[in-house]
């Protein structure tokens, strides 16, 4: 289901409402926990990548995905995505056709990856493994976007974003925070934090456990020289729209109207009038991100329709500076040489 995460989950000290939630709280950390004890993880016979999160909401994983598959394809392997599916209906096992499926059937995220590469969406981790095993060639690195908290799959190596800005929020369990399980238990399903940053920030958040820390920038990729002084409608309907919107700034952009929307949901006809009327008031560009465009692709009608034809969309990419670049390099390759052994 779409979502909106409470702006109190990153305000500080836990306040009021999160001492309140605190018994649902501990409910869900304890369900969380307890998954792991229920089930053994099915060992694939291909290397398994896992790109994750400690939080609840954007801290940038599918673009540090779509980066880890180019450097497996740089190691001569083929990268084949795992999701979930969040947000589609399809159930079961499914490879993500980009000019067959639509957003509502299998997720917005996984429709922007198999524009990268080779994409199954399976509800149970293990079952999208094993289907990948039959479909995929032998010499296939699986890479799951999200899925930290999954244990139904063993992972060769598991990396937890961090947004820097951002950290661990209040350090409070869904829903008194954003934590996904108490971080004293999901310390040990990584091995290395992706710290993941703007340009120019050197910010490292109080809080995070004892573990390698790579950092990263997210960054525009493509020109983006026609942002410099352009008027613009900017709409985002994702976790962390502010980092998008702050993006847009930083490159000159004037943003005239900005609308954030629960992540993972899609337009109404009524929110695609808004937008088109807003944008041609001011006579601005509209702009979004990728995520969202891929929402307004498949059988749309009316104002959703003419806003796919209108909107600019904004694409981002995951710099690792030299050094940070080859030390997250020799991780994947080390992961890759114990799956032959």
């Amino acid at each position: 289901m779409p979502h909106k995460e409470p702006g109190w989950w990153y305000q500080g000290q836990a306040g009021w409402q999160a001492r309140t939630l605190r018994p649902a709280s501990w409910l869900y950390g304890t369900i969380a926990k307890s998954r792991f004890n229920l089930v053994t993880p099915y060992r694939s016979r291909l290397p398994v990548i896992c790109v994750g999160n400690f939080t609840a909401g954007g801290t940038g994983k599918t673009p540090l995905a779509m980066a880890i598959a180019e450097i497996v394809t740089a190691a001569g392997r083929t990268p084949w995505f795992l999701s979930r599916g969040f947000g589609g209906r399809l159930d079961g096992q499914e490879k993500v056709n980009p000019q067959k499926h639509c957003a509502a059937e299998v997720g917005d995220e996984p429709l922007l990856l198999a524009q990268r590469g080779p994409t199954v969406i399976s509800r149970n981790r293990q079952h999208g493994a094993e289907f990948i095993e039959r479909h995929a060639p032998a010499n296939t690195v699986i890479i799951m976007d999200d899925g930290l908290q999954n244990p139904q799959l063993h992972k060769d190596l598991r990396l937890a974003v961090i947004d820097a800005g951002r950290g661990l929020g209040n350090g409070k369990v869904i829903p008194a925070g954003p934590l996904r399980a108490p971080m004293e238990f999901q310390a040990g399903l990584a091995d290395v934090i992706i710290l993941n940053s703007r340009p120019g920030s050197d910010q490292t958040p109080a809080g995070l456990p004892d573990l390698p820390i790579l950092k990263a920038t997210t960054e525009p990729a493509g020109d983006t020289a026609w942002l410099k002084d352009r008027s613009v409608v900017a709409f985002a309907g994702i976790a962390n729209p502010d980092r998008f919107f702050g993006l847009l700034e930083n490159l000159g952009a004037t943003i005239v109207a900005r609308r954030a929307y629960p992540d993972h949901q899609p337009l109404s006809q009524a929110e695609a009038a808004d937008l088109l009327a807003t944008a041609r008031g001011q006579g601005a560009q509209l702009i979004t991100t990728e995520k969202d465009s891929v929402r307004l692709s498949g059988p749309q009608q009316g104002s959703v329709n003419e806003l796919r034809a209108l909107v600019r969309t904004l694409q981002i990419t995951t710099v690792f500076a030299a050094p940070e670049r080859a030390k997250l390099e020799s991780l994947v390759k080390t992961a890759l040489d114990k799956k032959r052994r």
